[in-house]
């Protein structure tokens, strides 16, 4: 059965495929509340005409969004923001203090985002990015909290991914966006309702310790589903956590092993991640080819060694 691109979750809770790279790879989460509605993170500047349309579809008028929140100011989860604030006349803007500067002035994360795919790729990928005026952002550090018609999100600094990275927990479903502080949890490789999830250790700022820490606050908010940018709603919280807090340690260990192999090492590393992910989507019962699971985390793979790179060089650094 094909999945909608709007997806009602329950909780006035709605998932929008972002269409970022292939379908269900990226959401963005919409909350309607009383009339008025938030939108979790913005996909990228090709996605705002599908969030425009989706609010279309569920009666909502631009005028009635009163915030864009965003997880993290990594471009497939921020990089439309500032178009579509320019779309959305009431919309005000959070963001993690640290990621803030960063959306009023994108020139650094731009450039950033450029220097990991290249230019033509990143402007094939993002469209680019429109900066945020000032005055409509707000920032939101850990114990802020923003109400949407009564309802509120509470935020949690949530490094390890990220260092400008929260996650949001909504007062009514209990529910945390964890944008990829959770890790990442592909649809396809769902087994008997079972979700398979690792971690997204990407460039610049993987942290392991870090990361098993904010992944343990969450699992201490018990919360009943929490919800992936990529992709969606998952269950069976606690069983996830542990194998994302393992993942991480395989991560850090393939990292080490490899640490002094000179210019061999991003390349050994991403042949080490290859086989971890394969080996860990195979066990989870997937009876897809291995040419499809291959095809599926191929982005996972180079991101995910990249940023074990990242964080060798940075602790080589301390």
């Amino acid at each position: 059965m094909t999945r909608p691109a709007l997806q009602h979750l329950g909780h006035g809770i709605f998932a929008l495929d972002s269409g970022y790279v292939r379908r269900h790879f990226d959401a963005i989460h919409l909350i309607i509340e009383g009339g008025r509605a938030a939108i979790i993170d913005s996909g990228t500047r090709h996605s705002v005409p599908a969030v425009l349309k989706a609010l279309a579809d569920l009666g909502i008028e631009r005028d009635e969004v009163d915030y864009v929140v965003l997880t993290h100011v990594h471009l497939d989860h921020a990089g439309g923001a500032g178009e579509l604030l320019q779309a959305l006349p009431s919309a005000r803007l959070t963001v993690h203090p640290r990621g803030a500067r960063h959306m009023i002035d994108p020139t650094r994360l731009w450039q950033a985002t450029c220097e990991v795919y290249g230019q033509a790729e990143a402007e094939r990928l993002y469209g680019g990015i429109i900066a945020v005026p000032a005055e409509r952002v707000i920032e939101t550090p850990e114990g802020a909290c923003i109400r949407l018609a009564g309802r509120e999100l509470q935020y949690l600094d949530a490094p390890g991914h990220a260092r400008h990275h929260v996650v949001i927990r909504d007062s009514d479903s209990g529910w945390l966006f964890a944008g990829d502080t959770f890790g990442i949890s592909y649809r396809e490789f769902d087994v008997d309702g079972r979700a398979l999830a690792f971690p997204s250790s990407t460039p610049v700022q993987f942290e392991p310790e870090a990361l098993r820490h904010s992944i343990d606050r969450m699992l201490a908010l018990a919360p009943e589903a929490i919800v992936l940018t990529h992709y969606s709603a998952v269950r069976d919280v606690p069983r996830l956590g542990a194998d994302l807090k393992r993942m991480i340690n395989r991560y850090e260990a393939m990292g080490l092993a490899h640490e002094h192999a000179g210019a061999a090492r991003l390349d050994r590393i991403r042949e080490a991640m290859r086989s971890l992910l394969l080996q860990q989507v195979q066990a989870h019962g997937v009876k897809l080819s291995e040419q499809t699971i291959l095809e599926l985390i191929a982005l996972d793979i180079d991101l995910n060694a990249a940023g074990i790179v990242s964080w060798l060089d940075a602790r080589s650094r301390q």
